[in-house]
């Protein structure tokens, strides 16, 4: 198996400190950057823009994304980047602004540098890009053959994000533990590389468990508590490393196979991915018969508003057609879901969401 194993382990540097953003112009003229691209949104530079530096000594030119990490926008921005000769590419924002400048580096062979703006993901950490159509419709993951040159946090900016976007992160970053699982447990032999990425998995687990509440409640009172940061770095790092080290071992299987299916359905385009991510989590362990596991998320997802049902998808039981489009989706061939040690089809699918559904309604009823 290790003949089969990458590993994409982490950026060349990563920093997360207050007023770390007034240092990168430095860090560029260390690097002979003397001009380069910013990918940015209007909210995620509205956000950075007080913590970056003046850009006296490197000309930076900002470019604004327009939603989505499609080939058409990645097209778009490297004939900027080849026309203009800039020597590096910045993406300062969510996770689809980081994904499509990790994919713009890999095209244009420009250093990359990512500012998150958000703890929502992984992506700042991990040389992975997820592909969609311009109308926000999943098409595909792409692995990069680089990791970011240099990541930097400012945790005085994820405090101030949306703090939606950072219950979104801690739903997508349990996932890593559940679905690392079912990958690694039954493996009769682990590289040590695995084995990193178990324990990285297992480490997102436990942080999450015993401090997301707290971590959310500090962020409500724009507390900048080390319980925050421990969190916001268990999404970005100990997430990020289990992908990282692990490589398709360590990466997705049945809880984004269901978050892939429900992209298709216009009803569920409200929800952030780590939020479908998180529901995606419950049917998977449905499928697995792991009743107790479902519970105990329940349990926190209930404090930190994740969705557990169908009506926090705007769905309900008598949709039977738009779910077996999720169910079809998630259980393509391709999908991950069929990486999980059982066979999957859409029917077990559809059967998995009807039956957490049944077991959400009996636990309302008898904690009512």
């Amino acid at each position: 198996m290790s003949d089969q194993l990458i590993v994409r382990g982490a950026p060349q540097t990563y920093e997360c400190k207050e007023g770390i953003l007034k240092e990168l112009e430095d860090m560029l003229t260390e690097r002979t950057v003397t001009k380069c691209l910013i990918i940015h949104g209007e909210k995620s530079l509205h956000a950075a823009k007080p913590f970056l530096p003046s850009f006296e000594s490197v000309r930076v030119h900002y470019e604004k994304y327009r939603g989505e990490c499609s080939l058409s926008e990645i097209s778009r921005l490297r004939e900027i980047i080849q026309k203009e000769e800039y020597e590096a590419v910045i993406g300062i924002g969510g996770g689809k602004i980081l994904d499509l400048t990790k994919a713009v580096g890999t095209e244009t062979k420009a250093p990359v540098i990512l500012v998150p703006t958000l703890a929502s993901s992984c992506a700042a950490w991990t040389p992975l890009s997820v592909y969609y159509t311009d109308a926000g419709q999943f098409i595909y993951y792409r692995y990069h053959t680089e990791s970011a040159n240099i990541v930097l946090v400012e945790p005085q900016i994820i405090l101030e994000s949306p703090v939606e976007y950072f219950i979104a992160g801690i739903g997508d970053t349990l996932a890593k533990w559940y679905e690392a699982d079912v990958l690694i447990r039954g493996l009769n032999e682990r590289p040590l590389a695995v084995d990193i990425a178990y324990y990285s998995a297992k480490t997102c687990e436990q942080v999450l468990f015993d401090l997301s509440s707290q971590a959310v409640e500090d962020q409500n009172k724009s507390v900048l508590s080390s319980a925050f940061i421990k969190v916001v770095e268990t999404i970005i790092i100990a997430g990020g490393m289990v992908g990282g080290f692990g490589d398709n071992f360590g990466r997705i299987a049945g809880a984004h196979s269901i978050h892939n299916g429900l992209t298709q359905i216009e009803e569920t385009h409200h929800l952030l991915h780590g939020e479908k991510v998180s529901y995606g989590i419950l049917v998977q362990l449905v499928l697995e018969k792991k009743w107790e596991d479902v519970s105990k998320l329940i349990t926190l997802y209930q404090e930190l508003n994740l969705p557990y049902s169908l009506s926090d998808l705007r769905l309900n039981v008598e949709e039977r057609e738009k779910i077996a489009i999720v169910a079809e989706a998630a259980a393509t061939p391709a999908e991950s879901i069929h990486l999980m040690d059982q066979k999957i089809t859409a029917e077990s699918v559809i059967e998995a969401i009807m039956s957490l559904e049944e077991y959400v309604a009996e636990t309302i009823i008898r904690n009512y």
